[in-house]
């Protein structure tokens, strides 16, 4: 068993090497390994986001469906790679700019040891 008390079981994958140096360099930007990076990406990544359309001026968000429509019009034909880039565009800035904020006003830690960012109140 894990110090957490939850037992820990491997996942392997194979990516480019490129998309591993990039991972690297950001898990070393954030302090952190590369388990809790890819870890921490993962869980972020089956969360439910919204896109806002970049054609709207209402601000309204669009449907993810949507959103993919509108991207493979413009650009055409594109690999899952080129498509999650185009999709995810500003995201990580966001929520890079997000976590500091609430990291700033001691709402959101990060806890190498209990395995990623948690809210201060639970």
């Amino acid at each position: 068993m894990s110090q957490d008390g939850q037992d820990r079981k491997a996942v392997k994958t194979y990516v480019p090497a490129y998309q591993k140096a990039i991972w690297a360099d950001h898990a070393d930007e954030l302090d952190m390994s590369q388990s809790e990076f890819v870890r921490t990406m993962v869980q972020a990544g089956r969360t439910k986001f919204e896109f806002s359309s970049p054609e709207s001026d209402t601000g309204e968000t669009e449907d993810v469906s949507e959103r993919v429509r509108s991207v493979l019009r413009e650009r055409g034909p594109l690999g899952w790679e080129e498509l999650m880039e185009e999709l995810t565009r500003g995201l990580e800035g966001d929520v890079e700019d997000s976590l500091e904020a609430l990291q700033a006003s001691n709402e959101v830690l990060y806890s190498g040891k209990r395995g990623g960012y948690l809210l201060t109140d639970e």
